[in-house]
């Protein structure tokens, strides 16, 4: 076999060996960001229309969030902050509004206290997605509804709605099984019928004239 036809061989070889680890590296990198962004990585592919382009974007999430100081936060900030939401949450019953306007502001908070920088809404929910994947949306979901409601009112169960969304990414951003139990602990967002509120009103005013004496 003459020398070039050897040497044409070996520029083959490795040009197909040179394809196959492209192809395995693109696999490889494919399914990382996959496992790792979980729906946001389907949301990302949608809105750039271009897998290379979404994954680039992914990416790039990830080298931006690996300069920031994210720290957890320590035991006496998350008592403090799971009081805090307790106490907004609390309020909803009365003042939906302003209960909704809190909790934006407290998951805010948070963030900053974590180290996450406060840019635009987009720069926020970006940046959480990459180590909060599979709440992100719930977040993009409660402020979609808040800036709703301040353009024109939304009604109590879409504000309702708008909590539990929080309270996804408040929950996790707090990283603590004690702060999951809390939560379950705290008052429900449902507001009560007329109907309940009467008879619960009734049953007290019934309590008050027996001295807490039983029928």
């Amino acid at each position: 076999m003459e020398l070039w036809q050897i040497a044409l061989i070996v520029l083959v070889l490795l040009l197909v060996g040179g394809g196959l680890a492209w192809v395995a590296s693109r696999r490889n990198r494919t399914e990382h960001l996959t496992e790792r962004y979980g729906p946001e990585y389907q949301r990302t592919l949608e809105s750039t229309g271009d897998r290379r382009d979404a994954e680039r974007e992914l990416e790039a999430r990830e080298e931006r969030v690996k300069q920031y100081e994210i720290k957890p936060l320590s035991a006496a900030q998350r008592d403090q902050y799971l009081a805090k939401w307790q106490e907004t949450q609390a309020k909803f019953v009365d003042d939906p509004s302003a209960a909704i306007s809190e909790a934006d502001s407290l998951v805010q908070e948070v963030m900053g206290e974590r180290g996450y920088p406060m840019g635009d809404f987009e720069q926020r929910s970006a940046d959480v997605s990459v180590d909060h994947p599979h709440v992100v949306e719930e977040y993009r979901a409660a402020h979609q509804i808040a800036e709703r409601h301040a353009d024109g009112g939304m009604a109590t169960e879409d504000l309702r709605q708008a909590m539990v969304h929080y309270r996804a990414l408040f929950q996790d951003l707090l990283e603590t099984d004690d702060g999951e139990q809390a939560m379950r602990a705290e008052p429900e967002l449902e507001q009560k019928s007329e109907p309940e509120a009467g008879a619960e009103a009734e049953a007290e005013h019934e309590r008050e004239l027996t001295g807490g004496r039983s029928g």
